[in-house]
C-alpha cells in the first residue's frame, strides 16, 4: 500500500475556506503595505510628478499613500488628500446622477434624448439615454472632433463649444445600439440631461445629491478652468531631450465625461458606496452593474460606466481615465470586498496595470494560476511609401461644414501631404487605391472620394471614434502652398 503525505498547512487551508474565514485578514498588513510600497518606490525621487495609491476593504482605507510630487515646479508632495483630476471616472458619477434621477421617476434610462436635449440633430434613428450610457449611441466622440478641427487640449473647451459641434453632426458612425464605440459624447450630453431635468447647474447638483451626502469634502466637477483648487496635482509628461519633464496643460471647461476633481481618500468612500450605499441603494447598484445589450442580441462588458472584466479568476468592475498627462483607475471586486485606487499624474504611468498588480499583492490567496495567453499574429500590413504624384488629382482645399474647418493636400517632393493651419502637415502614406494613412491618431485614415467622371470632389476622414467625416472639395484647384484659413 502506498502512503502520501498531506502538508498540515493543506488541511488548515481547507479548514479555513470551509469555515469562511477571511484568509487575508489572517496575513500582517504590514507584509503587505511593504510589497505595495516598493511596486511604487520609483517614483518616490525628487523633481518628478508620481501616484496616489489607496486598497479598500471592509469599509475602510486600509492602504492610502502618496509618491512623487503634485507639482514638480514647486515641489508639493503627494498625499492620499491630493486632488487629481480623473478624466474618465467622472463616468461612474455621472451614470449614478441617471439612475437617481431614474429612481425619482424624473426619468427613463429608456427615453428619447431628444426629449431633453431637442438640439441634437435629429439622425431620422432614436437615440436613448440608455444609448449614451453605453456607448452605443452611434454618435461622434467630441476629443477627435475636436482635434480634428484644430483644438488642443490646452485650449479652453466648454460646454457651448461641444454643443455647437454636436448640433452641426449630419451623420452617426451607426444605427444606434448596433456597436459598442466608447464616446465621450454621450457623456456631456447626459450631464446637461441631469442638468435639466435636476433644474440646476451639473456641478451644484452632483455636490448636493452625491458628493456631500457621502461626505466627498475634496470632490468636485471643474467646469470653470479658472476656478482655484488648493491642494491640487498638474499634470506632466516626460522630455525625451532634458531627460526630465514638461507640463501637460489641460484647460477644460467642462463636465460629465470627464473633469471631476477628486482624492484617494473621497474615492474610498464611492467604492465603499457600492457594497453599502449611502446614497442610493441596492437597487441603483444593481442598475449600475447591468451591462449594455447590443441590438442583435450580444451583452458588451460595459455596464452603466463600469466594465466588467475577470483578474486570475476573480471578477471586477472598474474604470479608468486619461486627459493630458493624467491617469487614473479604480476597480472593485465585490465578490472579496477590495477596491483599488491609483490616481497619477505623470503621462507614462499605467495605473489599471498597478492597480491589477495591487489586487496580485492583496489578493494573491484568492487567485487562480493562469496562463498567458500568447498575442495573435500580426495582421499584414499596408505598403506605407509615400504615394508618388502622377497627377493634380488629389490636391486642393477640403472644408467640412461639421467641423467649419479646412484642410489641404498638396505636393512634397515625390509625395503627398495633409496641412492644417494649427496642426501643420503630415506626409499621406499609400494604403490601398485612393485610400491614405497618416501620423495623426485624430485623422488617421483618409479615403479619396470620386464622382461618376472619376473627378475628386472631397474626402472621408476616419480615426478610432470617429467614421466617415466629410470633407467638400472647394473649387480653387492644387494648393499653391499657402496656409489654410480655418477657425475654430
Amino acid at each position: 500500500m502506498a502512503y502520501f503525505f498531506i502538508p498540515k498547512r493543506f488541511f488548515l487551508l481547507v479548514f479555513a475556506l470551509l469555515c469562511g474565514c477571511d484568509l487575508l485578514a489572517q496575513m500582517p498588513t504590514d507584509s503587505l503595505a511593504s510589497k505595495a510600497d516598493k511596486l511604487f518606490a520609483e517614483w518616490n525621487g525628487p523633481d518628478r510628478p508620481g501616484v496616489a495609491v489607496g486598497v479598500v476593504h471592509g469599509g475602510k482605507l486600509i492602504y492610502a499613500k502618496g509618491f512623487g510630487n503634485a507639482d514638480v515646479e514647486t515641489g508639493a508632495p503627494i498625499t492620499p488628500e491630493t486632488i487629481f483630476h480623473v478624466a474618465s471616472i467622472s463616468k461612474e458619477f455621472t451614470a449614478y446622477a441617471i439612475v437617481l434621477l431614474a429612481q425619482d421617476g424624473k426619468l427613463s434610462i429608456d427615453d428619447d434624448i431628444h426629449t431633453y436635449l431637442p438640439e441634437v440633430p435629429d439622425f431620422g434613428q432614436k437615440i436613448t439615454i440608455r444609448h449614451l450610457i453605453h456607448h452605443t449611441s452611434g454618435l461622434r466622440d467630441q476629443w477627435a472632433l475636436l482635434s480634428m478641427a484644430g483644438w488642443g487640449l490646452s485650449d479652453v473647451i466648454t460646454k457651448e463649444h461641444i454643443f455647437n459641434l454636436v448640433r452641426r453632426q449630419k451623420e452617426l458612425n451607426f444605427s444606434p445600439g448596433a456597436e459598442f464605440l466608447y464616446c465621450n459624447t454621450g457623456y456631456t450630453l447626459l450631464a446637461e440631461i441631469v442638468a435639466r431635468v435636476g433644474k440646476q447647474p451639473f456641478r451644484e447638483w452632483m455636490q448636493q445629491r452625491v458628493f456631500g451626502p457621502l461626505g466627498m469634502t475634496n470632490t468636485l466637477f471643474y467646469d470653470d478652468d479658472e476656478r482655484i483648487v488648493k491642494g491640487r496635482a498638474y499634470s506632466f509628461h516626460k522630455d525625451n531631450y532634458s531627460k526630465g519633464y514638461k507640463k501637460s496643460i489641460l484647460s477644460f471647461s467642462n463636465a460629465g465625461a470627464t473633469s471631476l476633481f477628486t482624492t484617494v481618500t473621497d474615492l474610498s468612500l464611492w467604492i465603499n458606496n457600492f457594497k453599502n450605499p449611502v446614497v442610493g441603494n441596492a437597487a441603483t447598484m444593481t442598475q449600475m452593474l447591468e451591462r449594455g445589450r447590443l441590438t442583435k442580441g450580444d451583452t458588451i462588458p460595459y455596464a452603466f460606466a463600469l466594465s466588467h472584466a475577470t483578474h486570475k479568476g476573480l471578477a471586477y468592475y472598474g474604470h479608468g481615465g486619461s486627459d493630458a498627462g493624467f491617469r487614473s483607475y479604480i476597480g472593485y471586486f465585490p465578490k472579496e470586498d477590495y477596491g483599488f485606487i491609483v490616481l497619477s499624474n505623470q503621462a507614462e504611468s499605467n495605473p489599471s496595470a498597478r492597480a491589477l498588480e495591487m489586487a496580485d499583492i492583496y489578493l494573491g490567496p484568492y487567485q487562480k494560476k493562469s496562463r498567458d495567453v500568447p498575442p495573435p499574429p500580426n495582421a499584414s500590413t499596408p505598403d506605407n511609401k509615400p504615394i508618388p504624384i502622377v497627377a493634380a488629382d488629389y490636391g486642393g482645399r477640403y472644408y467640412s461644414p461639421e467641423l467649419e474647418t479646412i484642410y489641404s493636400i498638396r505636393q512634397r517632393g515625390d509625395a503627398l501631404e495633409l496641412v492644417h493651419v494649427h496642426h501643420g502637415n503630415v506626409l499621406l502614406k499609400n494604403a490601398g487605391k485612393d485610400h491614405f494613412e497618416t501620423g495623426w491618431w485624430f485623422m488617421s485614415s483618409v479615403d479619396i472620394v470620386r464622382d461618376t467622371k472619376n473627378a475628386v470632389i472631397g474626402l472621408r476622414v476616419s480615426n478610432g471614434r470617429v467614421r466617415n467625416l466629410w470633407f467638400k472639395r472647394l473649387p480653387d484647384g492644387f494648393d499653391d502652398g499657402k496656409p489654410p484659413v480655418a477657425g475654430k
